[in-house]
């Protein structure tokens, strides 16, 4: 088989994206506006997106954050937390505001402690969901401190996600960030309502890159990364064609100071690689053909919008990943793999 030198495939879509807010939004937005038309934008800032005056608000700010002729649709979702009013959310839905429901179990990740502290406290908001064909977006771990961090994701799976399947079992779920072999295999084998989102770093690395020469804090994101063995068979599930994988970057910028600390935050600013990196690995996996349904494909088919109408083009050209990136009235943030070089790279006009 002859080396492919290009790909070009249908507009992706980033199911899964953190956008800051303030100075922070309007430098790494463009890095997302760019090269997606559509994207799932997570609520949860410093203050929550729980109400609607507030998610409108934000939704607002992102597009007058929108550099001059990109063309980018950011879709909103609600921050799930045990006062969410059911009807609050079916109005948002409804009237086109909302396009979907956040859960971060109380205190999984950033910004997290406003979160869900079971799921029956959230029932009536559940069923509401269900009725109504809401979806559901669910950091996926537990967070009891007795269970080991990188058995947290499994833990979950076993204890919520399965019995609350078992209890709603039409409501429409993406597993966001999966990082498990279970998680992969859970999806493979599971309903057309469950799906998932998968991270460039969770298919490119293992949990050795913590520790390569040194603690590397740019690596350390939640859900953290795991075994090979886990990445080894989310690539292989994500590179099989199965429809309900697609992709969320989880892309999650932070101040360089604030990674590199003595309590450095979770998350990666993967935006401006995370096409290179999908392209790498599917090539990896000898499944170039199977990319385009990954980005671009599978994500509206599940949410039920149509595929892009514009195309971008892949080539198969060294990109250097910059060392870092300068936001002005921020300072430096490190994307993902900085300093590294990746053998794709997005044609540029």
């Amino acid at each position: 088989m002859s080396e492919r030198l290009s790909i070009t495939i249908k507009k992706p879509d980033d199911w899964h994206l953190h956008l800051r807010d303030g100075e922070m939004l309007k430098g790494v937005l463009p890095y997302s506006s760019l090269d997606y038309a559509r994207a799932i934008i997570m609520p949860n800032l410093v203050k929550p997106l729980k109400r609607l005056p507030d998610i409108i608000a934000y939704q607002e700010r992102v597009l007058a954050a929108l550099p001059v002729g990109h063309r980018f649709t950011p879709l909103m979702t609600a921050y799930l937390s045990d006062d969410t009013v059911a009807s609050e959310i079916v109005e948002g839905y409804q009237h086109g505001i909302l396009k979907a429901v956040k859960l971060y179990p109380a205190h999984a990740t950033t910004n997290s402690a406003h979160g869900v502290s079971s799921i029956s406290a959230v029932l009536p908001v559940l069923e509401s969901m269900q009725k109504h064909g809401i979806a559901l977006l669910i950091h996926g771990e537990v967070t009891d401190s007795s269970v080991d961090v990188f058995e947290r994701e499994a833990r979950f799976l076993d204890t919520v996600l399965l019995p609350l399947m078992k209890l709603l079992p039409e409501l429409k779920i993406v597993l966001e960030h999966v990082t498990t072999t279970e998680a992969a295999d859970l999806i493979m084998d599971g309903p057309a309502n469950l799906a998932a989102t998968v991270t460039p770093q969770h298919i490119f690395l293992n949990r050795n890159a913590l520790f390569q020469g040194g603690l590397r804090p740019h690596n350390y994101c939640l859900p953290i990364l795991k075994k090979e063995q886990h990445r080894a068979r989310l690539m292989q599930a994500v590179t099989s064609g199965c429809q309900r994988f697609f992709l969320g970057t989880d892309s999650a910028p932070h101040e360089k100071h604030r990674k590199e600390s003595a309590c450095g935050c979770a998350g990666a600013f993967n935006a401006p690689v995370a096409l290179s990196v999908y392209a790498q690995v599917f090539e990896q996996a000898n499944a170039l053909d199977k990319l385009e349904a990954f980005t671009s494909i599978n994500g509206p088919k599940f949410y039920q919008v149509p595929v892009n109408d514009e195309s971008i083009t892949l080539l198969k050209k060294n990109y250097v990943v910059p060392n870092s990136i300068a936001i002005a009235g921020i300072g430096e943030v490190i994307p993902f793999l900085a300093g590294e070089t990746l053998s794709w790279s997005i044609k540029r006009e």
